[in-house]
């Protein structure tokens, strides 16, 4: 790989990391109530989890797909069904210290294994697999990985710390749940390009 195309990498990496989507959308809700340090395992989730995509992804997964093309619509089901589930737990969710545990941020697990059904993973990891690494080497995927491994994280957290600032304004409960309305309407919204592309 070329500086030039690594440079590019890196670039598409960031701008399709810390650009809105669900992941980005939802760890900015859980900085805003459950604060940075709660969300960690969160950022941790989608960070590992996508990177590990990306190998799975470059090393054939899309052939599978490509086999079985009613899997395309099964993982779109899915994710259409999954994001409308977190965005009604998003909606309905509470500050972790208001103490009746209506809401709790999401686990490790549950950040990784979402990045199967995000919609906007998918288009990142196959797009970056198909223009950064077309040939599909072993070190080429990995590097792919590797460089939104390094990229991925400050990004999240960006978007976790912003959040977290947010709570200072959110300290009524009618401010905090209408941001959390709003903040599972704009989730909603990030299905638009998978409904009607």
């Amino acid at each position: 790989m070329t500086l030039d195309i690594l440079t590019a990498l890196v670039v598409f990496a960031f701008v399709s990391s810390i650009t809105p989507g669900p992941n980005n959308l939802m760890l900015m809700a859980s900085g805003a109530n459950f604060g940075f340090r709660q969300t960690v395992p969160h950022m941790l989730g989608i960070g590992i989890g996508f990177t590990f995509m990306v190998m799975l992804v470059g090393g054939g997964l899309v052939q599978v797909f490509d086999a079985y093309p009613i899997s395309y619509t099964a993982l779109k089901v899915g994710s259409v069904l999954y994001l409308l589930y977190l965005a009604w737990k998003i909606a309905n969710a509470a500050p972790i210290n208001e103490g009746h545990g209506k809401g709790q941020p999401m686990t490790f697990l549950q950040a990784a294994g979402f990045q199967w059904v995000n919609p906007k993973a998918w288009a990142m990891a196959l797009t970056a697999v198909s223009v950064y690494a077309p040939d599909t080497t072993l070190w080429a995927i990995f590097l792919v990985a590797l460089v939104f491994g390094a990229v991925n994280l400050p990004s999240v957290s960006t978007w976790t710390i912003l959040g977290q600032q947010m709570a200072r304004f959110l300290t009524n409960p009618a401010r905090l749940t209408a941001f959390n309305w709003t903040m599972a309407a704009l989730l909603v919204a990030s299905l638009y390009p998978v409904l009607f592309p």
